[in-house]
């Protein structure tokens, strides 16, 4: 089957299951052979500029013709029996109406699979939808027994821990965003307190005088696209805040940047190993310390 995914959590998914997509995402860089893969979309934002300069140029991009073009030349020539894409936010990735309206127009003979993922049972389900469109049924399954396992490994350690930290995770610097969706239940059965955002709720902008009366004792910057490197730079979005530095998360030392791009915002399996790396955050004496590469600590010191 010639399968297309437009989003990087799909392609996860469809790698995991035991199938090769034809065309993927211009994001899509995991397994590292997606990278090699030909781009069926692009985007008509600056993924390296500041979160500030991003935030304006996406609404300049939602105002006009949107946020991600596809290359229909490009979608045509691979020809797909299957595009898999999402309903879940039209700035993460390309919309759905965009591909099913650009999958008629083609004649392409290609069913449409939109994925709509806001919470751990969510993501299993669509594990299972993507396993019954390309005959990986029982591979899905195997999958999705193993991820489920972890998470009750995690929730069993958890609710041992004599401590149920405050926690925020930001999913954008400037504006603030308190990352919503799966992230509040991952915080919660990781055996934290989520008191800015409801399971399944939508990610949105806060002022930062709520930040400061909620006082997280844990604060995880993984603003959405960027890595580890990327939230460094835009740090001073942060530490520049008045009363930054009066949060409990910094006076503790539990303040710590998170790839975004990898582990929060991408709705794929590894969201299970993300969950693993929250309850390291709020419990490191009841889990081994996530990797380097993955989380590192913010610091107070200003660039």
């Amino acid at each position: 089957m010639r399968v297309v995914t437009l989003l990087p959590s799909a392609t996860e998914i469809v790698y995991a299951l035991g199938v090769e997509p034809v065309g993927v995402s211009h994001e899509c860089d995991y397994p590292p052979a997606a990278r090699e893969r030909p781009a069926v979309n692009r985007t008509r934002v600056d993924p390296t500029a500041s979160s500030a300069e991003i935030n304006e140029q996406v609404a300049d991009a939602e105002a006009g013709d949107g946020v991600y073009a596809i290359d229909r030349t490009t979608l045509a020539e691979l020809d797909p029996d299957l595009v898999v894409t999402q309903g879940v936010c039209d700035v993460c990735a390309v919309d759905h109406v965009q591909v099913a309206t650009a999958v008629e127009e083609l004649g392409l003979d290609a069913e449409v699979l939109t994925l709509d993922v806001h919470s751990l049972d969510d993501l299993f389900e669509s594990i299972h939808e993507v396993g019954m469109a390309i005959d990986r049924d029982e591979r899905a399954s195997e999958l999705v027994a193993t991820l489920r396992g972890r998470v009750a490994a995690v929730e069993t350690t958890a609710a041992c821990a004599e401590t149920e930290p405050r926690v925020a995770v930001l999913d954008w610097l400037d504006p603030i965003m308190v990352a919503g969706h799966w992230v509040p239940e991952m915080v919660e059965r990781a055996g934290g307190r989520y008191g800015l955002e409801v399971a399944g709720g939508e990610s949105r902008p806060r002022e930062w005088d709520e930040i400061r009366e909620y006082d997280p004792e844990v604060l995880v910057a993984a603003p959405c696209g960027f890595d580890i490197d990327q939230t460094r730079e835009n740090r001073r979005d942060l530490t520049d805040r008045p009363g930054f530095e009066e949060l409990t998360a910094v006076r503790e030392g539990r303040v710590h940047v998170m790839d975004g791009h990898h582990y929060v915002n991408r709705s794929g399996p590894r969201l299970v190993e993300t969950m693993e790396f929250l309850a390291a955050l709020l419990h490191p004496d009841r889990f081994d310390a996530p990797p380097r590469d993955a989380v590192v600590e913010l610091g107070t010191v200003r660039a």
